[in-house]
């Protein structure tokens, strides 16, 4: 049998009071001494269980409307006394303090208050510190002290009651959770703090993930690989519920993520399909379905295995049609039960369900040695509207040109650069991405369009830096151009522009994507 430390004496203090009385019971029971605070103690008592104030006990009354109850010697000193260390237990014993075996202790909400939208005295007030540290304090102390954090504890502590006690190894994992819970209200705390801060961006960055799942592998099978879920995110591919399909991998997540942004970056029914973290199709339609079929037309090929994003609802039309196609993963809002039960029938396609399409404010990206951080790069820069562009060259374009310059131009931010990307009927229909220079980019997706490049519009992600890569779309057929300006050649590529007569436009917005 492992070596047992007996629970003699308990402190509760705690507000959420789930399962507080049948604790109360258990250890009364088991003829385990308890102290407790104002309102812990008042439950208790009304439920008959046997209790000392902690106020009784200090010989001092709670003041501040609670804000002063357990900060006391008489109180910490019991929690931190090393019972195998005699000078310790001398000590206590001579100021007739007798050691704590058991601290039971959950935090006041912070969290859940500043979500709530409450006041700032309000979110002040929720800031526990006596919690924090008899918490930080018994369980610095785990050696002689087991400590209790969150209710969900509450069984193991009825297991261990009825068993004699906590090993030490089991008190180890206590205090270890003691530790991740403290740092987690801290760090809320100091976020909320930190809202207040003008700083575009923050001088201190703290954030807490939690695993949530492991995988089979990383990006390669000899990877170890993992997801973790960030504390307090509202939403997100993290959070998607997984209807059916084989287990999630590390590049399903990658690019499920990728073709969720692609598809929330447009607000008409817009379906992203994404291989390699790279668009092979983009396109809006008046249906979902119709988006889907214009989609998967750009690049059939890519799409064989690709992960598809719909920003409305799956129904049967666009089941139907991927049911034909094989596909690793498809995540929408929400799914028509006659989706289900078409896509079902695919055992390998992955169905996720994913209802926020919210965004953290920060991109992380790990270097060696530290952390680049950068604000998200979302479209809705100044520059992103096409009322705010420039026209630099050609005569007038049509109101249809003009919604598919629109267009192209929110769907290149999701293509890896160097990025081109020809549009027509708010679809894409060649896409050239990921190449080391421009030219070879426009050349891919002029490649792959074929013969629906006459006609259609272009957007780059970043400036021409020299007219080769213009000329190309030129040539193809391209009937007009948006692209970010800011070249030290511009002027060659505006007069090349002026002699084709091609409409061209300057957003003054870059949208670069190296990772």
């Amino acid at each position: 049998m492992p070596d047992r430390k007996k629970i003699h004496r308990a402190l509760l203090s705690v507000y959420d009071k789930t399962g507080l009385v049948e604790l109360g019971q258990a250890l009364h029971d088991a003829d385990i001494e308890i102290l407790s605070t104002g309102s812990t103690a008042k439950h208790l008592e009304g439920a008959g269980i046997p209790v000392t104030h902690v106020s009784d006990y200090t010989g001092f009354p709670e003041i501040m409307g609670g804000r002063v109850k357990t900060l006391h010697p008489r109180i910490h000193s019991g929690i931190l006394a090393d019972q195998q260390n005699p000078e310790h237990m001398k000590a206590i014993a001579q100021l007739d303090i007798a050691p704590f075996d058991l601290v039971v202790i959950n935090l006041y909400p912070f969290a859940a208050t500043i979500a709530s939208g409450a006041d700032f005295t309000e979110c002040i007030e929720q800031i526990d510190i006596g919690g924090p540290s008899m918490l930080r304090g018994a369980a610095k102390n785990h050696g002689s002290v087991a400590v209790i954090c969150q209710t969900s504890q509450y069984p193991k502590l009825h297991e261990a009651i009825r068993a004699g006690g906590f090993t030490a190894q089991q008190r180890k994992e206590l205090a270890l959770e003691v530790f991740r819970t403290t740092t987690e209200y801290d760090l809320a705390i100091a976020n909320w703090l930190s809202t207040d801060d003008s700083a575009e961006l923050p001088d201190w960055y703290g954030r807490i993930w939690k695993r949530k799942d492991e995988l089979r592998y990383g990006e390669n099978p000899h990877q170890g690989s993992a997801i973790y879920s960030e504390v307090g995110a509202p939403g997100g591919i993290v959070t998607a519920v997984q209807i059916h399909g084989k287990e999630m991998s590390f590049n399903n997540y990658t690019d499920a993520d990728a073709a969720w942004r692609a598809a929330h970056d447009h607000a008409s029914p817009c379906v992203a399909i994404i291989k390699h973290a790279n668009p092979c199709g983009i396109a809006v339609a008046t249906t979902i379905s119709l988006a889907h079929k214009k989609a998967h037309a750009c690049d059939p090929v890519s799409a064989f295995g690709g992960v598809v994003a719909a920003n409305r609802e799956v129904d049967g039309d666009m089941a139907l049609e991927l049911s034909q196609i094989f596909t690793e993963v498809v995540i929408a809002p929400s799914f028509s039960q006659q989706a289900i039960e078409i896509l079902s029938k695919k055992p390998s396609i992955r169905i996720l369900e994913c209802k926020s399409g919210d965004f953290e404010s920060y991109e992380l990206r790990p270097v060696s040695g530290g952390l680049l951080l950068q604000q998200r790069d979302l479209v809705d820069a100044p520059g992103d509207d096409s009322k705010n562009w420039v026209q630099v060259s050609g005569g007038s374009v049509s109101a249809a040109e003009l919604e598919d310059l629109q267009f192209a131009w929110r769907s290149v931010r999701a293509v890896k650069s160097n990025a081109i990307l020809l549009a027509k009927d708010g679809a894409s229909i060649g896409i050239g991405m990921g190449q080391v220079n421009r030219v070879d980019s426009a050349k891919l997706a002029v490649d792959r369009a074929g013969v629906r490049v006459s006609g259609s519009v272009a957007a780059s992600d970043a400036f021409f830096p020299f007219v080769d890569g213009l000329e190309i779309l030129i040539k193809a057929g391209v009937s007009a151009i948006v692209q970010p300006g800011g070249s030290v050649r511009d002027e060659e590529v505006i007069a090349a522009a002026k002699v084709a007569n091609i409409p061209m436009f300057f957003t003054a917005t870059r949208h670069f994507s190296h990772a």
